[in-house]
C-alpha cells in the first residue's frame, strides 16, 4: 500500500515525465508481456525515464529489471505517445526489440509479479487495450496513434 502511495505521489509531485516500454518480439511471433502488483492487466514492459538517463540507458534498465532481457542491437523507436491515463504531463516512448538475449524468467516480485512470452494471436486475459493498440500498430502498420 505505501509503495503505491509512493508511486501516486511521484507522478503528481513532478513536472513533465518520460517513460518507455519496450515491444520485445522473438523468433517465434510472441510478444514479452508483464503482470505489475500495482496496476491490473499485462504490459509490455517498460517504466519512467530516472534524472540523467537516455531513452535507450532507461529501455535497457527497465528490460532487464521487468523480463531479464538484453537488448543485442539498438531497439527501434516506433512512436512517442501522450499517456493523459498517467497524468497531464506523461509521455511513453515506445521501442521495437526484435533481436535480444533472454535469460529466462525473472524471479516474482511486487513489481512485477509475472511475465511470459504470448503469441500475438493467444495473448492472455488481462492484456490492456493499449498494449494491444500498440502491438497492432507495430505489426500491422496501423498508423500511431497520438494518446498511449
Amino acid at each position: 500500500m505505501l509503495r503505491r502511495l509512493l508511486h501516486v505521489y511521484w507522478r503528481f509531485s513532478r513536472g513533465m515525465t518520460v517513460g518507455v516500454r519496450g515491444a520485445v518480439l522473438d523468433a517465434e511471433g510472441r510478444v514479452l508481456l508483464v503482470r505489475h502488483g500495482y496496476v491490473d492487466g499485462w504490459h509490455l514492459p517498460g517504466g519512467g525515464v530516472e534524472p540523467g538517463e537516455t531513452l535507450l540507458d532507461a529501455l535497457a534498465r527497465e528490460l532487464m529489471e521487468e523480463g531479464n532481457v538484453k537488448a543485442a542491437g539498438t531497439p527501434a523507436l516506433h512512436a512517442v505517445y501522450f499517456n493523459n491515463a498517467a497524468s497531464r504531463r506523461d509521455h511513453v516512448a515506445l521501442f521495437v526489440v526484435r533481436e535480444f538475449e533472454y535469460g529466462g524468467p525473472p524471479v516474482a516480485t511486487f513489481e512485477i509479479q509475472e511475465t511470459g512470452f504470448f503469441p500475438i494471436e493467444a495473448l492472455p486475459e488481462g492484456t490492456t487495450a493499449a498494449t494491444r493498440r500498440r502491438l497492432e500498430e507495430v505489426l500491422h502498420g496501423t498508423p500511431a496513434a497520438a494518446n498511449w
